[in-house]
């Protein structure tokens, strides 16, 4: 049982013929909406993946809440965690321009107020916890605190870097999964090269596995003793939205099944691929077959 403690919203997407500058109107000719945050994201991506997850985490009572369940409401995520708090539910707002590419700003809503309290008890030595960096880090290191204390693997994405001391969350993952961005962040942090090469030599041990996604490139990650570097298929990039969510997912999936590690990074590589193709951040989450045969052309 994957167990994602983590930020739940609604997306507002807009297509734009360019990403704006600071201060700058562009305008989009319609907008879609859809299910999203990266924990409910990762939720159904690990759920889709072949796992079998909990959701824990907040919406808000408005009209939002229900429209940012319904993909993990249908996908059979086990939402007994959810709490509904008032206030409103976090909301994503996304440019895409014709490449994929997109700029994302977000209001946290009631993720600003979730509670590591609400896991107490709710761990055994064959859970995760996957983490993300949209709710409050001290929320997330005490998750983390409470899943090692019970035995269970974490799984850290801190996307976006939070704020705090940042070697806690360190300290208690199993696995840290950060793209070029974030790991350049975190590596100013703590005073070390955030180079991708670099990055995973100082911070991979015997108990921590790093891995940094390099986006149409693949990934590079390293345990204490074996460096993995595996490029991405070619694919034909429609948003780019949903694919570091999907490798998340799709990794703590095939981890959770007790895969081998090179074998999760290739079937995480295939799920953020996949999800490429497909318009939405839950939406383009892929399924465990179609995520196996592509992983399967990954050498």
């Amino acid at each position: 049982m994957i167990t994602v403690f983590g930020s739940i919203n609604l997306d507002l997407v807009v297509a734009v013929p360019r990403l704006p500058t600071a201060g700058e109107t562009v305008n989009g000719r319609d907008h879609q909406t859809f299910p999203g945050g990266k924990g409910a994201n990762q939720a159904l991506a690990a759920q889709r993946a072949g796992a079998q997850v909990r959701m824990v985490g907040a919406v808000g009572q408005d009209s939002f809440a229900e429209l940012a369940l319904e993909n993990l409401r249908a996908s059979g995520v086990d939402l007994s965690g959810i709490r509904s708090l008032a206030g409103s539910t976090g909301l994503a707002f996304i440019g895409i321009d014709p490449s994929g590419e997109n700029q994302i700003i977000v209001a946290s809503g009631t993720n600003a107020r979730v509670d590591a309290g609400w896991l107490e008890g709710g761990f055994s030595s064959s859970d995760m916890l996957l983490i993300q960096g949209e709710v409050p880090f001290a929320q997330a290191a005490r998750a983390s605190l409470l899943a090692r204390e019970a035995g269970a693997p974490v799984f850290w994405n801190p996307a976006p870097v939070p704020e705090g001391d940042l070697r806690t969350c360190f300290e208690m993952a199993s696995i840290v999964v950060v793209n070029t961005s974030e790991a350049v962040a975190i590596a100013d942090r703590l005073g070390i090269p955030g180079d991708p090469e670099s990055f995973t030599e100082r911070l991979a041990t015997s108990e921590r596995s790093i891995v940094v996604t390099l986006g149409a490139d693949g990934v590079l990650a390293r345990t204490e003793k074996t460096r993995y570097r595996y490029r991405s298929p070619q694919i034909t990039a429609v948003d780019t939205t949903g694919a570091g969510d999907a490798f998340c997912g799709a990794v703590a999936s095939a981890l959770d099944r007790n895969a081998a590690f090179d074998r999760a990074l290739k079937e995480g590589i295939a799920a953020g691929a996949l999800a490429c193709t497909v318009t939405g951040a839950q939406s383009s989450a892929p399924h465990q077959k179609d995520i196996a045969h592509l992983a399967d052309q990954i050498v």
